[in-house]
This record gives C-alpha cells, structure tokens and sequence, in this order.
C-alpha cells in the first residue's frame, strides 16, 4: 500500500478576519494556497464546503483557523514550508495569531486516495499533546516513515 503525508495546523487568530489586524494574513490567503496547489508533491487540501465538516464546529471557536493538506512526502510538505514564499508569511505569523498553548501542528501518513476530516486532524493534535511524537502523530521536526507509522501500535488513549 502506498502513503502519503497528511498534516493540520491551526491558529487562533487576534481579530476576525475582516479586521485591520489581520489584513496582511487575509491579503495572502489565495495567493499561499495557490502557491500550495502548483507546489513538488502537493496533493489535496481541505475546502470547506461541507457544514458537517466545518472546522469551526470541530474546534469551536469562530477565530480558529485551520489549514489541512496532503503531500507526497514529509520532504514536499517541509520544502513547501521552509522553503518557499510561504516562509516568509509564516515569519509574521506573530503579527495575525496568538501562542497556542496546546499543539497547533501534527502530521500523519494516509492511504493513497483517502484525505482527512477536521475531526481526524483534532484527534491527531490531542494524540501529540498528550503522548508526544509517536508514528501515529508527529512534527516536523520527527520524521518517521509510512512503514513505521503502519506497524505502531495505537494507545488506547480516548479512554484514559
């Protein structure tokens, strides 16, 4: 079976969207996302289009934003990020969003052909809080591989 790279972040914004605060980060959505979409090894990211699956309704709060994507690899997705024009939207970040207290960024490997929920990108981000980097949720900065992520063994964390 074939893999690829799902990963979620979320961010709390300082202001609604149409505000003046956050006039530098909405003036760049659509052209990141773009950027995103004609990006080496870019494969699909989350549109809300669909109310059951609002992001807003899975975090419950109007100011969260939340990004989902898929990639051909944790090395597309980190390039993308680092390496890009995105990088240099990602150094203000600051300026639009506060700290988050919990984590804000979790990546995970998926079936070819298949692509995440909201929901299953919270439940990543809960899994990484509680148990830290594992093969099941993981940063950046973790790289584990599809083959390892497929034999590890899940706690049975939702009833602890």
């Amino acid at each position: 079976m074939n893999y690829n790279l799902a990963q979620i972040n979320i961010a709390r914004m300082l202001a609604p969207l149409d505000s003046p605060v956050m006039k530098g980060f909405a003036d760049n959505v659509d052209r990141i996302n773009q950027l995103a979409e004609i990006s080496n090894g870019f494969v699909w990211r989350f549109i809300e289009d669909d109310i059951s699956d609002s992001a807003v309704q899975v975090f419950h709060d109007d100011y969260v934003v939340v990004n989902i994507s898929v990639w051909k690899s944790i090395e597309a997705l980190f390039d993308f990020t680092y390496t890009s024009e995105h990088k240099n939207i990602f150094k203000r970040q600051k300026e639009w969003f506060s700290k988050m207290k919990k984590m804000h960024m979790a990546c995970w490997y998926i079936p070819e052909g298949k692509y995440p929920t909201p929901l299953e990108g919270k439940e990543r981000l809960e899994y990484l809080d509680k148990f830290g980097e594992t093969p099941y949720a993981f940063t950046l900065k973790r790289n584990f591989t599809a083959k390892e992520a497929s034999l590890y063994k899940l706690e049975t964390w939702k009833k602890q």
